[in-house]
């Protein structure tokens, strides 16, 4: 049975690292680089009646197809194929759901390596992957 591994990736070098540490560490896996389109909250969100009528959005799912691609590339530079997913909401619990849907037996995600202030401040997409996915997460800095 072939294992299937999730990798969330945003064109950050962190990302890039966890694509990079998947394709090394699980060659035999099956490999799903996922990008989630952050939606705006608030303001914006209350009168948008769809997706598509939020200021920027076809910008945003735009540059998330170019970040898969960008992953499929560096896959393919080590002689890879791999799977993409461009879905849109909240970036941590569009990740555990999307791997929970679809059968991932593993997640691998970069970390920005924030601690205090910044953390509380920005949030850690990563942090609360860990926290709220049902299967292993492997964190990976950027060396």
């Amino acid at each position: 049975m072939v294992r299937k591994t999730l990798v969330a990736t945003d064109d950050s070098p962190q990302a890039e690292a966890a694509l990079e540490y998947a394709l090394e560490e699980f060659p035999e896996s099956a490999i799903t680089a996922i990008h989630v389109v952050r939606l705006p909250e608030g303001y914006w969100a209350s009168f948008a009646t769809s997706e598509a009528a939020l200021p920027g959005y076809e910008n945003a799912r735009e540059r998330g197809e170019e970040v898969v691609e960008t992953a499929v590339q560096s896959a393919a530079d080590t002689d890879r194929e791999i799977e993409t997913a461009v879905e849109k909401g909240k970036p941590a619990r569009e990740i555990v759901d999307y791997a929970v849907e679809n059968g991932f037996e593993q997640i691998v995600v970069g970390s920005h390596g924030r601690h205090g202030v910044d953390r509380v401040m920005l949030g850690s997409v990563s942090e609360a992957v860990v926290r709220r996915a049902p299967m292993t997460v492997i964190v990976v800095r950027e060396q």
